[in-house]
Formats: C-alpha cells, sequence, structure tokens
C-alpha cells in the first residue's frame, strides 16, 4: 500500500504528542529535554521516547532502540521529535542522526532547532537532508518545545532568537 503523507493537522497533533512527551524527561543542567514518536506509513504509533527515559538516551536513540532495527515499517514511518536531532554526542558512540539514518526513515519533522546553548553548530535537519531524508520544520510548535527547557534559555534572551527555519 502507498503511504500516504499525513495532513498538517495529523502532523500537527503526532509533534504535539511528542512536545508533550518531553515534559516527561527527568530535569537536567546540561541536556535538552525532547519528545520522539515514530508513526508508520498509515498513521499509526509504532514507537515513543524521551530524554533520558534510559540514563544517556536521547529522545531520538530512546524510540529508535523500542524497534527492531529490520523493522519493514521504518522506511515508510515518520520520526517526530520535538528538538532537532543531534550531530555530536560525548556520552553515546553514536548520534541520533547517524541512528535515523541508519534506521531506514525517510521522514523527519521537528518543532524547534537546537539553539546553540550546548552545540554551538548544530545542523541535524542538514545532515538529514544530506542524507536524502525529507526533513519538516512546524515552527509554531516552537515556542511549545522551548518551554520544556526553559531552565536552559537566557530569560533575558530575545524569545525569537532561539527559533530559525529550515
Amino acid at each position: 500500500m502507498p503511504r500516504v503523507p499525513p495532513s498538517r493537522s495529523e502532523e500537527y497533533g503526532w509533534l504535539s504528542f511528542a512536545v508533550g512527551l518531553a515534559k516527561q524527561c527527568p530535569p537536567s543542567d546540561t541536556a535538552f529535554s525532547v519528545g520522539c514518536v515514530i508513526v508508520d506509513g498509515q498513521g499509526s504509533e509504532i514507537s515513543q521516547g524521551f530524554s533520558r527515559e534510559r540514563p544517556h538516551f536521547h529522545a531520538e536513540e530512546s524510540a529508535l532502540s523500542k524497534v527492531a532495527p529490520d523493522d519493514e515499517r521504518l522506511p515508510g514511518a515518520t520520526l517526530y521529535s520535538s528538538l532537532e536531532p543531534c550531530t555530536r554526542r560525548s556520552s553515546r558512540p553514536h548520534t541520533c542522526t547517524e541512528l535515523i539514518i541508519a534506521s531506514g526513515i525517510r521522514r523527519v519533522v521537528i518543532a524547534w532547532r537546537e539553539p546553540p546553548v550546548f552545540v554551538a553548530d548544530a545542523h541535524g535537519a542538514d545532515a538529514l537532508q544530506a542524507a536524502g531524508i525529507t526533513v519538516v520544520e512546524v515552527p509554531e510548535l516552537a515556542e511549545a518545545a522551548a518551554a520544556a527547557n526553559a531552565h536552559l534559555l537566557d530569560p533575558d534572551a530575545n524569545a525569537g532568537a532561539w527559533f530559525r527555519a529550515v
């Protein structure tokens, strides 16, 4: 059966769900709180995860770890993440972008680009696109994604400075 792209409301709903998962993250002063959900081509959830659900796991890593690497649904799936997937890690052997590329997922939807709090040159969306993965940003949910991380952001900074388009 051919993959049917999600409607804008379905996409917004799944990404809102991922943003909500970020609120389940144990607090940290050294890492973002992120939620992730993986949805198959028919619009059914495959897996979900959030940062620090397991020690040192990022949200995408957590969600992907619950799915067999050869799961036939992954190439037709969409991964929804409240934050742009990482391209640099110090605590684990693979970045989230590497894990997504290896999974065979061909579409990623994010709410918020990674601000330069921990990594000055985050480029997860660009790395995914370079690997042939479609990346969609839903900037309407960026503020909600940032809210779970308010303790990490400079309250004196212009809030709009944390948001940039793909």
